[in-house]
Formats: C-alpha cells, structure tokens, sequence
C-alpha cells in the first residue's frame, strides 16, 4: 500500500523539505522563563495551526520541548524506516485507521502501556497491544441536497446502492484513505461478498466519476449538481464557523448519520503510536497522556471540529448542530486488515 518515495531526485526533494521542516520548527515557541528539561520528537501528518497550542501547553506544562517534522504520512513512514535504529522520532502522529495500520505493518511502533490512557480511552480507541491510541475522531456521514426533497428509506450506507438513487452521488476517489478504511469496515462487519456488492452499486449510482475532496464534493450537494454524497463530519463544521466564507452551503444539505439501528456510522481517527527506537520514550508516552487530557481534548473539539477521543470532553458546538450518532465501535485495527481487500474490491467495482 506505501508507495516507495525514498530514492533518485524525488529522494533528495523530500530529504531537503524535511529537513527545512525540522530546521524551521525544531523548538515549540514557549513561554518566557520556561527551564527546558527534556523533549520529545514528534513525525506528524496534522498541518493544524491549534495544534501548535498544544505543543506549546505541553511545553510550559512538562518543561519538555516538543520538536517536529510534518509531512505525509507515507512519506514519515518512509523516512522511519530509513533512519532504522538511528531515528530521533519518538511518536508518530496521523490521521485514519489506515495510514495507522500502514505504520504497524512496517515494524516501527512498540508497544506501549499507561494506565492513564486505558481508562480515558475507549477500547475501540486503542489498538490491543499499545501499538497506537486515538487522539480525536470523525464521522464518514451522508449528506444530501434538501431542496432536491427528503430521501425516504435513506438510512444506512447499504442504501446507497438502491437504483432509485442513480445518477445521484458524487464522491471522492476510491484512493483517498477515508474512503478505504470505510470499505474496509463494511468487509469486517458484514462480510467480503457484501462490501463487493456494495461498491457495485453505489458505482451504479454516481452522479459523475469520482473527484474531488470532501469539501468540493459537499458544495457539489449543496449547488445541486449532485444530490448525495459521503464526507467526514469536520469538513461541515467548517462552514458553520463564523469566518466561514460561504456558510450557506451547510443550510442547503442534511445530514444523515448511517446505520443507527445497526453497527453505528463509520468514524475514521487521528491516533498516535510510540516508535519502536524512541530516545525519549518516557517523555513521549507522557505527551499522549497530556493529549487525552480535558484541555487538549478541546483543542481537538473546538479548533478543528473534531470528536474528542475521551468521551466524557464534550465536542464543538458546530460539530455538535449535526446532531448527535451513535458510532461503529469496531477497533480501528480491524478497519486497518481490510485495507487491501478494500482497494481491491473498488478497483474490480470501477471505482476510481
């Protein structure tokens, strides 16, 4: 599934962007009068201004310097596995079931154990053996275009593939990791055979090829050209923030939370593992714990419209006006096996 990214030209354009990204940010801005007394190495695929709050909490929480490298995920994988028993990187940190189990499959994370984590974690939120913990989550749901009419009989994502909805979907590629991990859930819960006919069907039904992220294809639902689609809860959220820049588009869809009465709607994850050759191990496993805590568990909430991971953290008020869901509590391990059957399964369904 990880694409090769280390070698020839390519090789040295990602080397040198890392290692500007290290260079520019190596030290978490902290408060004045702050005695540094250890530090942690963080390889992360999160790109959110909030989160660079909660580096600088920790900081002047702990006295211990958050230093870190954001690119891919692929890309950060890679580079693990290239610096071997070398690499400084003490946590990785990404986003989706998939590209956790990417990493699990390349040998680079270790087991770790807090007490801490186990009991304000759900046990769906983290994997069996301490391999990764979930930080924050968010909901796969279906939208639709409310001046196009109520979709009677429209509750699960099984229903996606009744005729009565061809020509009426658009969504992103079969590529993109949400959709996969998606898939991937469905072959667990209900079977291979069933994911295949669903992906047939809902091919069946799209409004034109696959394109797109989730916010094209949201503004797509809302203009009209396509009546249904599938997006991840935050994405909405955006446009209910008071700077958003056209928040009209959350007026013109409704959103459905699939399969209440079933497995629960499909939440994708941002989780974090301890690497298997960490220099600072103690000081990492003691930043997850600060990550599960109430306050950065509002970072997560309120400054990128995500679920917090400790249930008990209430979420943003944008992402709760969608309502509230009862999610699919499969573990996100499970979700990670099925990956390559996915990919298969939408490749022999036509979707691109």
């Amino acid at each position: 599934m990880a694409k090769r990214f280390w070698g020839g030209a390519l090789t040295a354009i990602l080397a040198g962007a890392l290692a500007a990204c290290s260079g520019a940010s190596g030290d978490s801005e902290t408060s004045e009068g702050v005695e540094i007394t250890g530090e942690v190495n963080l390889y992360s695929s999160r790109h959110y201004d909030t989160d660079l709050a909660l580096y600088e909490d920790f900081t002047r929480e702990t006295g211990i310097r958050v230093n870190r490298i954001e690119a891919g995920a692929d890309a950060l994988i890679e580079r693990i596995v290239s610096e071997g028993e070398f690499s400084p990187a003490d946590l990785l940190v990404t986003v989706d079931a998939g590209r956790l189990w990417r990493a699990e499959e390349a040998g680079i994370l270790s087991a770790a154990q807090s007490d801490v984590l186990t009991e304000r974690l759900p046990e769906y939120l983290r994997h069996p053996d301490g391999l990764w913990f979930g930080l924050s989550t968010r909901a796969r749901v279906i939208i639709y275009n409310k001046a196009a009419g109520e979709l009677e009989g429209l509750a699960n994502y099984e229903d996606l593939t009744d005729p009565a909805y061809k020509g009426a979907i658009c969504v992103r590629s079969s590529s993109n990791i949400y959709n996969i991990s998606l898939l991937s859930s469905m072959i667990a819960n209900n079977g291979e055979d069933a994911a295949r006919d669903w992906a047939s069907g809902v091919v069946a039904n799209f409004a034109r090829p696959p394109q797109g992220n989730d916010s094209a294809n949201i503004e797509a639902v809302a203009s009209g050209e396509c009546r249904i689609s599938i997006v991840n809860s935050y994405y909405l959220a955006r446009y209910a923030a008071q700077d958003a820049e056209n928040p009209e588009v959350l007026e013109a869809i409704g959103v459905i939370f699939p399969n209440q009465e079933t497995t629960g709607t499909h939440i994708n994850i941002s989780g974090a593992g301890v690497l298997k050759h960490a220099p600072n191990r103690e000081n990492a496993l003691r930043f997850l714990e600060y990550l599960t805590e109430e306050s950065a568990q509002q970072y997560f909430a309120n400054g990128n419209n995500e679920y917090p991971a400790v249930l008990d953290v209430a979420a943003s008020s944008a992402v709760e006006g969608l309502g509230e869901f009862k999610p699919d509590t499969l573990n996100a391990a499970e979700i990670g096996k099925g990956q390559a059957q996915a990919v298969r399964i939408y490749d022999q369904a036509g979707w691109n």
